[in-house]
């Protein structure tokens, strides 16, 4: 996607001033644990002499149910078989850079790769989300949305779905998802363009329908 390239290119790690961790099992194997804005990412770091800690293994597998059937997790419940089954999955829309889909014959995946960078322009990605999420909806069907965290990208898409669907604010929008998963937390460069995005779906509705 050119797009993506673009923004691999115009990346730089001086703006972003991430957070980096040096983790290391009892394994022996080390990874550098990176967060950038609430979401984290791991890159293989080999295993290296010297201390360490072990780090929380345990899987995120708490999903958030936004409407029946729309719901908002991790890569960990995407990864679960057993959590997928619970909650009806049906589609999975996998928002995540780099996130391999495991299940293959048993649910319709899309994938969007999506950089959890503040500048990224994540509303450029929407209308691809959106239909994926409505043509599940038309079959009657259940989709998870998910990043790597859940936190991020994925919790971004869906309160711009919320917003374009229901015409909600993006504080009721917003407030939705987080009811629903209050881990969620899109990077700052997202929020904004939220807010942004509530401009455009009042010009196209013509008015806010927060409506309980």
């Amino acid at each position: 996607m050119e797009s993506l390239a673009r923004e691999i290119r115009g990346f730089s790690r001086s703006r972003l001033r991430p957070q980096r961790t040096r983790v290391t099992a009892l394994s022996g194997r080390t990874v550098i644990e990176t967060w950038r804005g609430a979401c984290l990412q791991q890159e293989e770091a080999g295993a290296l002499p010297g201390g360490g800690f072990v780090r929380d293994l345990s899987a995120d597998l708490q999903v958030g149910v936004v409407k029946p059937w729309l719901l908002l997790g991790s890569q960990d419940a995407a990864h679960d078989l057993e959590t997928m089954r619970r909650h009806k999955v049906t589609h999975v829309l996998n928002v995540a850079y780099g996130v391999q889909n495991i299940f293959l014959d048993d649910f319709i995946y899309k994938t969007i790769p999506i950089l959890d960078l503040p500048e990224t322009d994540i509303a450029s990605y929407f209308p691809e989300c959106f239909e994926f999420i409505e043509k599940a909806k038309t079959q009657d069907g259940v989709v998870l949305v998910h990043c790597n965290a859940g936190v991020s990208r994925a919790a971004a898409v869906v309160t711009g779905f919320l917003m374009n669907s229901e015409g909600l604010s993006f504080a009721k929008a917003f407030s939705l998802v987080k009811i629903a998963r209050p881990a969620a937390c899109p990077n700052p460069g997202f929020m904004e363009q939220l807010r942004k995005y509530q401009e455009q779906t009042v010009k196209a509705n013509g008015s806010i329908n927060d409506h309980d």
